[in-house]
């Protein structure tokens, strides 16, 4: 029987639109029989952080920027044309209306499907973010040489 297909995703990015445009290649990628690992790293950490509780951080330069970068779901704006709020609302208004699915549907969605989310173990350890700071979907902190070995054998490889 041949390996199943590799599909993987950096997500960079913590932006609404973006973050949109990444679960919808994972999953579609999923759905293909495809085997999908999605790493976020940097500010795309902000999608898979929990959306309630504080975080923990070390030192204050780390607790000041959680602070300032709460990250969750729910807090994500558009790339473009946020203005103020209202781009963003109207973004997820035609979603609705369209019936697409919301950030949080498909993090619940890609892990029925068996998409793998990774969050980037060295982003963290400059950000000072633990496990505990991440949705229950999430897989544990792995680090750059991971990605590269999945990456590596992936058939498709995105930077988002």
């Amino acid at each position: 029987m041949a390996e199943k297909e590799k599909l993987t995703i950096v997500v960079f990015s913590g932006e609404l639109d973006k973050a949109l445009a990444a679960f919808i290649l994972a999953t579609t990628g999923a759905s293909m029989g495809m085997t999908v690992t999605m790493l976020f790293t940097f500010w795309g950490l902000n999608i898979i952080k929990k959306n309630e509780g504080g975080i923990k951080s070390k030192g204050l330069m780390r607790k000041m920027l959680n602070f300032m970068n709460r990250g969750g779901s729910k807090r994500l704006k558009l790339s473009r044309f946020h203005m103020l709020g209202l781009g963003t609302w109207m973004m997820k208004r035609l979603m609705k209306e369209s019936n697409l699915p919301s950030i949080d549907e498909f993090i619940a969605m890609a892990k029925q499907m068996g998409v793998k989310m990774v969050p980037c173990s060295t982003s963290c350890g400059v950000m000072g973010l633990e496990q505990d700071a991440f949705r229950s979907e999430v897989e544990s902190l792995a680090g750059a040489a991971y990605f590269l070995n999945e990456a590596r054998q992936s058939k498709v490889t995105l930077f988002i």
